[in-house]
């Protein structure tokens, strides 16, 4: 369990400091009922979000009380972890309103720091695990969550391919997977795509195939994207564009962290991930726009745009995920700007045909406050696919609907498997929030992780 959870006991539960939580509509009925509430008042305790104040008796700190405004921030507890000193704390007889598990997990979150480079936070507060919940299970999904948030925030520089695969091969020996890597003349010969995307970086692509539990359970497969760093090749992206691709691998950064949940819960499946790791780099021998190259499907594919590397490496991965027709493949992967334009940063949009699957991930999303949001894969767009030389183009003919065409493309690549879908995340918080600091962020592995434990737990 982790370490800043402490599991609950008679005298443990007994000597912690309770932590309330109360809604500026619930902050009136509060003061009238708390006892020591004179400190709370003269403070001028509204309930407004974010606001945190102990609730005293005489010198000593008897309880502490958070604002929770409306009340619609799930991973608001996050701020006890985030802000209070030292201590041994509980939930309190308000807090225990809220979802218990949820509160544990947004404690853990809100423990979180990237520390490789600079010294994290130095106070070490603890929560009594609440009644009724499984520290064990929280602190798994907490640690696949910092795994991929940490993987999301090195930089480039100390993350390439093997870097990667190194992350990948520690995750698969902790948990008693297989893993292999194909590089260099077999990548070329079997993946044409991931090698042509990472032939122009001094550090070759590779293919990461990792593989878990009961051969003969039923089959699911993640394939996550993982550009370790995009320049936009030779159709150069701006400066501005470029700061944050270092989270480009953030598909790849997902799928591992859901897979650390899967393997850490035992759920009965034969987990397989394969992420396609490259960098997208500027130098003579980098893809150019105009070139054409043939895919491991055989389809033959027209550059239109480097900067449409991310669904070439997956056609491949998806391609090879394909000819074994899992009962699920997802593919995920920080793909397209026009998906950020659609839905923003915090709400990724997924694609699918399967009306069952989509149902389970709109729902289970929604209950674990991991959110994902469909759109349609419109056929009224695959026009737009064209080439004139090829079967296809990575950049499509048409000026809007950039993340629909976006998975249009990749679902050419998904012809045996029925259960599939295209999560087109940010991987990245671009404002903090109690528990999701700037940086890294894990979209929708614990919504992977709660639709696999629904259909294998």
């Amino acid at each position: 369990m982790h370490k800043s959870l402490a599991r609950s006991a008679g005298k443990t539960s007994s000597g912690a400091v309770p932590l309330h939580m109360v809604t500026a509509k619930a902050a009136k009925t509060f003061l009238a009922a708390a006892k020591n509430r004179a400190g709370l008042a003269a403070a001028g305790f509204s309930g407004r979000e974010g606001e945190l104040l102990p609730l005293t008796v005489g010198s000593k700190v008897a309880a502490w009380v958070l604002g929770l405004g409306e009340g619609a921030d799930a991973f608001a507890a996050a701020t006890f972890a985030e802000k209070l000193p030292d201590g041994l704390y509980r939930l309190g007889e308000t807090a225990k309103a809220q979802d218990g598990g949820n509160a544990a997990l947004a404690w853990l979150l809100g423990r979180y720091g990237f520390s490789r480079y600079k010294t994290a936070k130095k106070n070490a507060p603890r929560l009594v695990v609440p009644d009724g919940v499984d520290g064990e299970e929280v602190s798994r999904i907490a640690e696949a969550v910092f795994l991929a948030r940490d993987l999301i925030n090195t930089p480039a520089n100390d993350l390439g391919p093997d870097d990667l695969a190194a992350a990948a091969r520690a995750l698969a020996a902790a948990h008693g997977a297989k893993l292999g890597v194909i590089k260099g003349a077999a990548l070329k010969r079997d993946f044409p795509l991931i090698e042509a995307v990472g032939r122009g970086s001094a550090r070759p692509p590779c293919l990461i195939d990792l593989t878990w539990g009961n051969p003969k359970a039923p089959r699911v497969t993640l394939v996550g994207k993982g550009v370790c760093f995009d320049t936009g090749g030779l159709d150069l992206k701006p400066s501005a564009g470029m700061l944050t691709m270092k989270k480009d691998m953030g598909g790849a950064a997902v799928a591992l962290a859901a897979a650390a949940m899967v393997m850490g819960a035992k759920l009965n499946l034969r987990l397989r991930v394969l992420i396609p790791a490259v960098e997208n780099a500027v130098s003579g021998s980098a893809i150019r726009p105009g070139d054409v190259f043939k895919s491991r499907k055989g389809l033959s594919v027209e550059i239109g745009n480097t900067d449409a590397e991310g669904r070439l490496i997956l056609a491949d991965a998806l391609a090879l995920a394909d000819e074994e027709a899992p009962e699920l493949l997802l593919d995920i992967a920080t793909l397209t700007g026009a998906a950020r334009s659609a839905t923003g940063m915090e709400l990724p949009p997924f694609f699918t045909d399967d009306e069952p699957l989509a149902a389970d991930l709109s729902r289970l999303s929604m209950a674990v406050n991991d959110p994902l949001w469909r759109l349609p894969l419109w056929q009224g767009y695959e026009f737009s696919l064209g080439s004139r030389v090829a079967d296809l183009n990575n950049n499509p003919a048409y000026g809007y609907a950039g993340a629909i065409t976006a998975a249009l493309f990749l679902k050419r690549f998904v012809t045996r498997t029925r259960g599939w879908a295209h999560l087109d995340i940010p991987a990245w918080n671009d404002r903090v929030r109690p528990g999701r600091p700037i940086g890294g962020e894990a979209n929708s592995a614990r919504t992977i992780y709660a639709l696999l434990k629904e259909h294998y737990g």
